[in-house]
């Protein structure tokens, strides 16, 4: 009898230390530390999902899917909203996708959470930029260019916005300095050409425009500006070589067919001329600088009918395409229809084309 009171103790005892081990509770120490070995494993989840949406969205990007990549990155963001990159990248990409007031409102916000984020700026400035606000935006590039004085991109755009107001002069200095900075920017260079060329120094702005093409010979418009600036100085051999260069890089570039068209004409070549009006408009139908010029060219081999026709479709493609009303005014005016040609000529002018202005000081009553 005593023997099993013995086991029995035995067993209660056993059962006893069991029993306690299951019910200890955790210190208030312990409790904190299991918690925040939990919170760091919810981080590092929402951390790895936030940079998988940022993976997409840069992938997305680089694709040029600029919609669905904004919303791959406001996903990166939303798992972790202090992912800067995320921001950075969404507001470039509403840039590209032309939602310029998204784009503010996204890099704002990261700006409030990096004030010293140069590039930031740079892109805040691109979207007011594109709003057409240019005081803002000049504030922006002053700004990232005062973050990091040797943001090549930041000098070009407040260049591009100094060119835009017409200061050729302070766009030839911020483009100078984009190019002192990164010597092989072909922006620039052909940028600069083009402030030269407004400032009616042609031999600098064709010398920048070669530099451009050096630095990047598939920069098919730099050869069309090319030509259209030989043209200016009358250079019409060396102006229809750089139109074929432009066209031989990019066969589909419709201004460089109209460019060589319109030096075609200047020396009465209407057939190569016409030609080239025709190739322009079939690989851009809505090009009313093209419909307008065999408008000109229907003018000169007295088909006044379809001088007419093409002078109309340049219009309703463009309602203020000036010298389009031109060329129906000339056409009208053959057509005995002189009050039609002066509405047209007077429109012209002003819309601010010269010709309108002459033609109709010369032939309608005020």
């Amino acid at each position: 009898m005593k023997k099993k009171y013995l086991l029995l103790l035995k067993l209660c005892l056993a059962f006893g230390i069991n029993s306690y081990a299951q019910i200890e509770e955790l210190t208030p120490a312990e409790i904190a530390y299991r918690d925040s070995i939990k919170a760091l494993n919810l981080q590092n989840e929402a951390v790895a999902k936030s940079q998988e949406a940022y993976n997409k969205g840069i992938q997305l990007f680089t694709a040029k899917s600029y919609t669905e990549a904004i919303k791959e990155f406001s996903n990166s963001i939303g798992f972790d909203p202090n992912f800067t990159a995320a921001y950075y990248n969404k507001g470039v990409a509403e840039n590209e996708a032309e939602k310029y007031a998204d784009a503010a409102k996204t890099l704002n916000t990261l700006i409030e959470k990096d004030p010293n984020y140069s590039k930031a700026y740079f892109q805040r400035g691109r979207a007011f930029q594109g709003m057409n606000d240019y005081l803002k935006a000049e504030k922006d590039y002053e700004k990232s260019i005062q973050i990091d004085p040797k943001n090549a991109k930041a000098y070009y755009n407040y260049g591009t916005l100094r060119f835009l107001q017409q200061d050729y002069n302070g766009g030839i200095k911020h483009f100078t300095k984009a190019i002192e900075l990164d010597p092989n920017f072909a922006f620039a260079y052909n940028d600069r050409g083009s402030c030269y060329r407004m400032l009616g120094n042609y031999a600098k702005a064709v010398a920048d425009y070669e530099e451009a093409v050096k630095k990047n010979p598939k920069l098919a418009f730099a050869l069309n500006n090319i030509g259209t600036t030989k043209r200016k100085t009358k250079d019409y051999v060396g102006a229809i070589a750089a139109f074929n260069r432009a066209i031989s890089v990019d066969a589909k570039f419709y201004m460089a067919y109209n460019n060589r068209g319109a030096v075609q004409m200047d020396q009465n070549h209407l057939d190569d001329a016409k030609k080239d009006f025709e190739k322009a408009l079939e690989i851009n139908p809505k090009y009313a600088p093209a419909a307008s010029n065999l408008s000109a060219i229907y003018f000169k081999q007295k088909d006044y009918k379809k001088a007419l026709e093409y002078a109309n479709k340049a219009i309703s493609l463009d309602p203020n395409y000036a010298n389009a009303y031109v060329n129906r005014a000339n056409a009208k005016e053959m057509n005995r229809d002189m009050e039609g040609a002066c509405e047209d000529w007077h429109k012209a002018k002003e819309l601010g084309a010269e010709l309108g202005k002459n033609y109709y000081s010369s032939n309608c009553n005020e």
